[in-house]
């Protein structure tokens, strides 16, 4: 990034204007102003963004245009007899270097102690409108179906490939669905981190996690206050970020530490970090990925993705069941539990249960009682593991 770029961040970040937020030690009003402040503090003063760059720069970077829409991707070759090629997709607030830990594991395995037969040629984009892939000038109804198709083209018309794997988390999950729904010939199959419903996001009502149902009476107490938990943890930004995106864009896109306060919420509220945000994500990590909403001026085209994804409702590519069709995967996580599970074995239960089953193909489920929402971040080796089990038959 030019220098011209860092020197106007520290600018900003020198002439912060802070709220007051007395009684807010416990983060119950939000993010703590006491740590935002030391947060930006170490951003103004010990953070090196150079530094960074290099480490990002040591893999392959490129940029690409795929039906008019700038695509950047990150590529490690495999290492192996017959490597096969995986697309990696992020969510919100993720960039591409969330896959930083598992890139290395899941290219060249015989170097990290696995068997060299496990290899993939890893392609790791950024999802249009974030970071590296931005700005969209022309594509301002970006979704993330719309996405599988822009990922289906680079991978077998611009990248070459007749076949392919595919891999997400949080909304990538949703791409990676869609793609095992309207291209499974073409897939190996699919890895996931989560297992939701291809319809998520259509509605009226999407932006209310409860589809406007009370909470019925008579719930364990445990199970009544994880219903409210995991409300409270999700309901801010789906509601904010489908109901007035580009209104929050205009003080995100202008404030560097009001940008970092509304994604350092999430990535605090969502990890299984105990309480404790470092032993996740220490401050350079927090502050590398916040840089590259930052230096890219993407915040506002990232967080417009959830009302595209409610305002062009996703619509099937065929009738059959299962809706995706392709093999997949799914790795659970202890955090993510919903309400009455609270061990591996109910949280795959609970799961095959549901709705949401039906839809897959499903081949390999795999539950952990640790790690929270960014999985590939918290828990590297247990995905890996999980991914590599998911395609070890299907190559």
């Amino acid at each position: 990034m030019p220098d011209a770029v860092l020197t106007d961040l520290l600018a900003r970040l020198d002439s912060t204007r802070w709220p007051d937020d007395v009684g807010n030690d416990d983060w119950f009003y939000g993010v703590s102003r006491a740590y935002l402040q030391e947060l930006v503090d170490y951003w103004r003063t010990a953070y090196d963004w150079r530094k960074a760059e290099a480490a990002i720069n040591a893999y392959e970077q490129h940029r690409v245009e795929v039906d008019g829409v700038p695509v950047h991707f990150m590529r490690r070759a495999g290492k192996g007899p017959a490597p096969v090629p995986l697309v990696l997709t992020h969510g919100w607030p993720w960039t591409f270097w969330h896959w930083s830990k598992v890139i290395d594991p899941l290219a060249d395995p015989g170097a990290h102690g696995g068997d060299p037969a496990d290899a993939f040629d890893v392609i790791v984009p950024s999802f249009p409108g974030f970071g590296f892939s931005g700005p969209l000038p022309n594509n301002p109804d970006m979704n993330y179906w719309k996405v599988a198709d822009l990922w289906h083209v680079l991978m077998t018309r611009v990248l070459g490939h007749e076949k392919y794997a595919a891999a997400g988390c949080d909304v990538g999950a949703l791409v990676t669905g869609q793609l095992g729904h309207k291209y499974a010939d073409e897939l190996y199959g699919i890895h996931i981190g989560s297992g939701l419903r291809l319809d998520f996001f259509n509605g009226d009502r999407a932006w209310d996690i409860s589809r406007g149902r009370p909470i019925p009476d008579g719930l364990p107490a445990d199970v009544h206050a994880r219903i409210v938990e995991l409300e409270k943890r999700f309901a801010v930004h789906l509601t904010a970020h489908m109901l007035d995106p580009s209104t929050l864009a205009y003080g995100l896109s202008d404030s560097p530490a009001g940008m970092l306060a509304w994604i350092l919420r999430r990535w605090a509220s969502w990890s299984d970090d105990g309480g404790d945000i470092e032993s996740v994500f220490g401050k350079d990590d927090l502050l590398t990925h916040a840089m590259i909403f930052w230096v890219t001026n993407s915040i506002g085209t990232s967080i417009r993705t959830y009302a595209n994804n409610n305002r062009y409702p996703w619509t099937p590519s065929h009738d059959r069941w299962p809706v995706i069709e392709a093999p997949t995967g799914i790795t659970f996580v202890g955090y993510e539990n919903p309400p009455g599970v609270s061990t591996a074995d109910e949280r795959v239960r609970d799961f095959i249960d549901s709705d949401r089953a039906a839809w897959y193909n499903h081949t390999n489920l795999t539950a952990h009682d640790h790690g929270g929402h960014f999985i590939p971040w918290e828990i590297p080796g247990e995905w890996v593991d999980d991914l590599r089990r998911t395609f070890r038959p299907l190559r």
